[in-house]
């Protein structure tokens, strides 16, 4: 009998944390089915990397969702607000930070449900992390159980006794750990893009949350991080 792997849904960003989960996706077993959401968010190169990574992975489908998050604002990410830069680690600590983006993950894990119902896939993967990103409500554990309950609840699948789990694989790692494990498992780390405010030709910047993060991760790995910057 021809063994048929387990339907994931991948919430694929095109960063690093969203293509590691899929790498760990497909190393638990699952055939890997993506969703990227291109919102409206200024670093719109990050989606084009999406497609790269969907492929190079050998996703069984790729859908890019248009959520045009723009007409609301509220973050610099959305709107004419500035992108913070050059920050310090506490600085980075402290209130939750003006690239949050509202009730985002609430509506990304909306749309990867309403995918996975359709699939009849089970599973859920999103790449949120606590530990580098300081304040994002919606990367705490607790809002992840909260959703699954919304899931069990508000969907036929649920309701007929078919819950989704909804996993964070790089919930508690530190960003050094996630890029030994995309290292480990061979994800195209070279394809990612992490810039919140990237040149027109998508070149990442180097100072704002992101960037810092991702080089410091790198470089804590000991491992030479495959992307360029505007600034050495």
């Amino acid at each position: 009998m021809t063994r048929v792997d387990p339907k994931a849904v991948i919430l694929l960003s095109g960063g690093l944390d969203s293509t590691v989960t899929a790498a760990i996706a497909q190393q638990d077993g699952y055939r890997i089915y993506c969703l990227t959401v291109s919102y409206g968010q200024r670093h719109q190169v990050e989606v084009k990397r999406a497609k790269a990574v969907a492929q190079a992975l050998g996703a069984a489908d790729h859908v890019v969702m248009d959520v045009n998050l723009r007409a609301f604002g509220g973050s610099a990410l959305t709107d004419a607000v500035g992108v913070p830069k050059d920050r310090t680690q506490e600085a980075r600590a402290g209130e939750i930070p003006v690239t949050y983006v509202p009730a985002r993950n609430t509506i990304f894990l909306s749309l990867a449900l309403a995918y996975a119902e359709t699939l009849d896939a089970r599973t859920i993967y999103f790449g949120a992390n606590v530990l580098d990103y300081s304040g994002y409500p919606d990367c705490r554990p607790e809002f992840i159980r909260a959703f699954e309950t919304v899931a069990r609840l508000g969907t036929k699948m649920g309701i007929e006794g078919r819950g989704v789990e909804v996993r964070a694989p790089l919930l508690m790692l530190s960003k050094a750990a996630i890029v030994q494990r995309g290292q480990d498992l061979r994800a195209p780390l070279d394809l990612t893009h992490s810039c919140y405010d990237p040149d027109r030709e998508g070149l990442a910047c180097g100072r704002c949350d992101s960037c810092r993060i991702r080089r410091e991760g790198f470089r804590q790995a000991g491992v030479v991080d495959p992307v360029s910057y505007a600034i050495p």
